[in-house]
């Protein structure tokens, strides 16, 4: 690049000055906030009439250890839970596996069964609070795990609010706990979708997720056009099943990452709301609220540095604005000490305080789209979505996000952004503050949050004793009416709950499937 030249994050070249020429020709009519496309927002009054929902993304260690910092979390003002889940209980083992030695409760909670997730939301209204899980590969029997608790408190599963992340292509894509091949985990996410659209209304039954593709380095573009896209291969995978898209597609939504370039990141969210209204409106929904793209964003965990840590509260505060700006839904903000570890309770207090004081003394949320008519953000905001588009043809001509992701192309196109990224980081064509410029010696005291390796024994002796105190017959036949649904096509969520209320565990039920369908090997 010339050196006199900038350009955003995703090599948009950004001008000097814009001016009232600079405004695409769709400016003369942008819509308002609440109508199609949605450009300036989902809602016609955005936050004056209710603010996004504050999360904390929270889980560790054990259950009960999770239990107590999701109370503190509720008494200084989140307005639901996000829960984080270990590495074994992504992909599918109990704690007593040998592959999970050494990793149980470290990067989530452990939860191998039914009596992990009473213990995990003991005392909390499930039917009052909203709860999003962050899961994919095993999200089927979480979700059946949160039922079956709430029926066990004698529930109406209609209360029940929340969001499974529930998205398999990214984590082929950009992440790795997937257990099954791509088509046969389609296969589960339809299942979860015709399953949620009768019996749990008010739940999202997916959180089509480009977070963790802008985590492994893709860039702001790259990001919005490779949800879009897995997005529609799960639409068209729904439809495929017989759907209705006008049902289903009311509870799909996204989430987000929010990276630095503010700009940027308001015209991303911004594009991405307009493209996938004009994408469910091609695919066949005519229900308005089908068409909304209503998302989750996280704060940027690749953004973070251990160098200088309590740097990061200055970039979170930047994102969290990006985030409000450009009309989020919901909302967390990353501890200032994410770098160097789990967040201790402090740096989950202050990420919080951050989002409260932009919602309260900043003024941002008291007008819908407050960027709308700026001469670069709406010239932005066209350059996102024309680029994004580019992309989405693409991957089009391949047959789709799941043709795109099975040949290596998506994951090519991550791994090149990422390499660009680093080597301009290198480079010093971008500057990382602490990182590669103003560099100091510090002593760095940050205290860091550790996880007693001993639950990991603990969590091993409640699973034997859970073995011996079921009826395991019962136990036995429901994981056979779990295979049996699978050969003969029938939604599994039905008899995988059964299971889980037999106290089979999260590895018992994962292995039934790896039996039959096999495991996904990249």
């Amino acid at each position: 690049m010339e050196l006199n030249k900038k350009h955003t994050d995703s090599g948009i070249e950004i001008k000097q000055v814009y001016t009232p020429l600079d405004l695409p020709d769709t400016t003369k009519s942008i819509p308002d906030p609440g109508t199609y496309p949605y450009i300036r927002g989902v809602q016609k009054d955005m936050y004056r009439g209710k603010l996004w929902t504050m999360r904390q993304y929270a889980g560790f260690s054990t259950a009960q250890e999770s239990n107590r910092r999701y109370h503190y979390l509720l008494s200084q003002g989140v307005m639901g839970l996000s829960v984080a889940f270990d590495l074994p209980t992504q992909i599918g083992y109990d704690a007593d596996h040998p592959l999970a030695d050494g990793e149980v409760g470290k990067v989530g909670v452990s939860i191998c069964s039914i009596e992990d997730m009473e213990i995990l939301f003991d005392g909390i209204p499930l039917d009052k609070i909203s709860t999003s899980m962050t899961i994919n590969a095993t999200s089927f029997i979480l979700l059946a795990l949160y039922v079956a608790v709430a029926k066990k408190r004698g529930i109406d599963l209609k209360q029940l609010s929340g969001t499974i992340q529930n998205d398999i292509l990214k984590e082929y894509a950009a992440r790795g706990t997937y257990i099954y091949p791509p088509r046969h985990s389609m296969r589960i996410i339809t299942d979860i979708f015709e399953w949620c659209s009768s019996s749990l209304p008010k739940w999202n039954s997916i959180s089509i997720s480009g977070y963790h593709i802008r985590e492994a380095g893709s860039t702001a573009v790259q990001e919005i056009a490779f949800t879009l896209s897995n997005g529609k291969a799960y639409v068209e995978a729904a439809l495929a099943k017989g759907l209705d898209i006008n049902v289903f597609g009311k509870r799909l939504s996204f989430f987000f990452n929010a990276h630095n370039n503010l700009f940027e990141e308001v015209a991303k969210f911004r594009a991405a709301r307009k493209i996938w209204a004009k994408m469910m409106k091609d695919l066949g929904a005519t229900d308005e609220k089908a068409m909304m793209l209503r998302f989750h964003t996280q704060t940027g965990g690749a953004t973070l540095t251990a160098q200088q840590p309590l740097n990061n509260i200055t970039r979170v505060t930047i994102q969290t604005i990006a985030a409000v700006m450009g009309g989020t839904q919901s909302l967390h903000t990353n501890g200032f000490d994410e770098a160097l570890g789990l967040p201790t309770e402090q740096a989950a207090t202050i990420a919080l305080r951050t989002q409260q004081i932009v919602a309260f003394e900043s003024g941002i949320p008291e007008t819908a789209d407050p960027l709308a008519g700026s001469y670069f953000v709406e010239n932005l905001t066209a350059e996102v979505e024309t680029k994004a588009l580019e992309l989405i043809q693409q991957i089009d001509a391949m047959g789709g996000s799941v043709a795109a992701i099975e040949s290596g192309w998506m994951q090519q196109r991550i791994s090149d952004s990422a390499y660009k990224y680093q080597k301009d980081i290198e480079s010093k064509e971008k500057i990382i503050v602490g990182v590669n410029e103003y560099i100091s010696d510090e002593n760095n005291k940050i205290p860091v949050f550790k996880i007693d390796a001993s639950i990991q024994q603990a969590q091993i002796e409640k699973i034997k004793a859970l073995k011996a105190s079921r009826d395991n017959v019962i136990a036995q036949n429901c994981l056979a009416a779990i295979a049996d649904a699978v050969h003969s096509g029938q939604n599994i969520m039905p008899p995988v709950i059964a299971a889980v209320e037999a106290k089979c565990t999260l590895g018992e039920i994962s292995d039934t499937l790896r039996n039959i369908f096999g495991e996904y090997q990249a």
